[in-house]
Parts: structure tokens; sequence; C-alpha cells
């Protein structure tokens, strides 16, 4: 398997933490991160293209031919923000990539992270649920294949680190629950690393099996 791949939201916890294991494998010939701003970092893998516009990728759109996959990790909290901001960040932007992918990648692997808690019914009580449950819908509808990683409690690795600020005190604070965590509720924790590596993973199965992946899932196929 030799696989050209894109990533989104890079920058990052679990961006970085899927970067990272695309540069170490071998299958991986090439990776395009779009983002707002340079990662500061390089590889002769990585080519980046700066965009601002998530909404609209029409001016970039050249750029989304002859790619094996995607893994889409761009994502906020609901927290402190209006249900128009946070519907607009996790579902407009997430589509307004995907579907051009779709049209110019019919066989390309689509890997989005979602949440466990998502809500596939879309009427349940919690607005954020509810948003990435029809955020994931949309993208099983599209000519692709897609794969709806829910994870739990992930554990940073490797040296990544949240963008938000509460975040990272989060977890700088309680990094060692997690071998107590990872006794106790296997699965509901994953890691980056095994995030990383069961996207690379999911990529090989060509649209076979489970479609949503929870932590016990993605610890499987990242080699846990």
């Amino acid at each position: 398997m030799h696989v050209n791949v894109v990533i989104f939201g890079a920058s990052g916890m679990v961006g970085q933490g899927v970067l990272r294991e695309c540069v170490l494998d071998d299958r991986v010939e090439s990776v395009l991160v779009v983002g707002r701003a340079p990662l500061g970092r390089s590889h002769p893998k990585v080519r980046e293209v700066i965009h601002q516009d998530f909404t609209d990728f029409s001016a970039i759109e050249d750029e989304f031919t002859g790619l094996d996959a995607c893994f889409f990790c761009l994502g906020v909290s609901s927290g402190g923000r209006s249900q128009e901001e946070y519907l607009r960040i996790t579902h407009d932007y997430t589509l307004a990539a995907a579907t051009p992918l779709a049209a110019h990648n019919p066989s390309l692997t689509f890997t989005y992270v979602s949440g466990e808690g998502t809500d596939s019914t879309e009427r349940g009580r919690s607005a954020w649920a509810r948003v990435k449950g029809r955020t994931e819908n949309e993208l099983l509808a599209l000519d692709f294949h897609a794969y709806m990683f829910r994870p739990a409690w992930i554990q940073p690795r490797n040296g990544e680190k949240s963008r938000t600020r509460w975040y990272r005190l989060a977890y700088s604070l309680t990094s060692w629950l997690y071998p107590v965590l990872r006794r106790l509720a296997p699965g509901h924790t994953t890691t980056t690393e095994h995030l990383g590596r069961a996207m690379l993973a999911v990529v090989a199965l060509q649209g076979a099996g489970e479609h949503v992946l929870y932590s016990k899932d993605i610890n499987r196929l990242g080699g846990a």
C-alpha cells in the first residue's frame, strides 16, 4: 500500500499525532496539509497549502486530486461557542472539504474524528452530539469510503499538545490518571499514536468493516 494523504487540523493535538504517524510510515508517499497558518516544521513528505476560508475550498480544489485518504482532525469544543459557530466549524467546514474530495477521488478513504456520545439520530438533547451526528451521517452518504472515529479519552503522546489552553492544563493535571483509566476503562481510552495508526489501517480496508469506530476499535486497529 502506497498512499497520498491530506490532513486537515494538523496543528491540533490529534492532528499532530496523525501527521507524525504518516511521516513515520513508509507506506505514506506524500502528505498534503491544509491549514490557515504554517506548521513551522518541515519534512520531505509534507507539503503545506495555506487557505483561509474553510467554508469554500474552490480556490485550491486543484490540490484535491490523486489522493487516497483524508484524515479530518479539525475540531473545537462546544464550550463557550454559540450553536451557529459550532455548527459552522464542525459541520460546514467538514462538508466543504469532503464534498470536492469525494468528487475528485471516489475511492478515497475519509476518516473523521468525531467523539463518543455522538448522536446518529440527530434528535437527542445534546446540541453538540446532534451536530456531530448530522456531520457523520452526511459524510457516510458521500461517494467515498467514510469512517467515523468516536474516541473518548485521548492521551497525547510524543509531545503533542492541544491548542486550547484549558485542555492543555487539564491534560497536564490528569496525565497521571491515564494508566489507571486504561486499566479500568480500556474501551474508553486511546492515544494519539493509536489514532494515527488506526487511520492508516482503515485505508487498507478499502471500505470494508465497521464504519463507526470507538476507542476499543481504534486501539485494535492501531496495534494497542
